[in-house]
């Protein structure tokens, strides 16, 4: 047994090496995603679960999930499966499950199956803003409480329509404060495309024009980017577009 799992430890240790140097590229050392290590460990460890259950069974401990739920928000780790069967001995602390800040999703599900963590506390924000501006259009005709247009079809958060501060939304990439952004339907998102033209800028490899440019803070972290639009580049920048 120790032989058969010594070839995963040592790709799960050039799987954090890789993701640190990536990180490291496009942020700078104090802000680098890959500088958190308890996510980094966390993620790893459930990384090798994940791919031992689906090794032995074919199958990846997922719970079920609706068609609608957006693409980065939709498979979450089954703690439940990988417990009962031995293939963790606990759940992470880091875990929702367990009273952390992290929920962890399976993405890539039907290519590579990969561990990434959905920061809660951006989620649980984003999802009070969301419930206010429906509020404010179930009361005003359906119109939006816009501020300027960001990016065709999407529009800043005036927060003074909601009555309330301006909300600050961390990065979990950079760290910088993001804003919000409300499109013609009345969804909420946040904006990554500071931390996407910071990706950009530092890329060896541009993406081509249909690409969504999300993947590119994905590959270089262990997060998924909350509540976001699908971004593509623009004439050159990085611009949100529907999806």
């Amino acid at each position: 047994m120790i032989v058969r799992l010594l070839p995963k430890a040592l790709a799960a240790v050039l799987a954090s090496l890789a993701l640190l140097l990536l990180a490291g590229c496009m942020y700078p050392e104090d802000q680098s995603p890959g500088n958190n290590a308890s996510a980094r460990e966390a993620v790893l460890t459930v990384q090798d679960a994940v791919d031992r259950y689906r090794e032995q069974t074919g199958l990846l401990p997922i719970q079920n999930a609706d068609e609608t739920i957006p693409q980065y928000e939709k498979y979450k780790v089954d703690f439940g499966k990988l417990k009962r069967l031995g293939y963790v001995s606990q759940v992470p602390g880091a875990a929702f499950e367990s009273g952390g800040a992290y929920q962890f999703l399976i993405i890539d599900e039907e290519t590579n199956p990969l561990v990434r963590l959905l920061d809660l506390t951006v989620f649980q924000s984003v999802a009070g803003v969301q419930k206010k501006v429906d509020e404010y259009r179930a009361g005003h005709a359906n119109r939006n409480p816009a501020g300027d247009e960001v990016y065709p079809g999407f529009a800043s958060v005036d927060f003074s329509k909601l009555g309330m501060k301006s909300l600050e939304i961390r990065s979990m990439y950079s760290r910088q404060t993001l804003n919000l952004l409300v499109d013609e339907a009345g969804q909420v998102f946040v904006d990554y495309g500071i931390d996407i033209a910071t990706a950009l800028n530092k890329a060896e490899v541009k993406p081509g024009a249909n690409e969504d440019l999300r993947r590119m803070l994905i590959d270089a972290s262990y997060f998924v980017p909350v509540r976001s639009p699908a971004y593509q580049l623009v004439n050159g920048e990085p611009t949100a577009v529907r999806s």
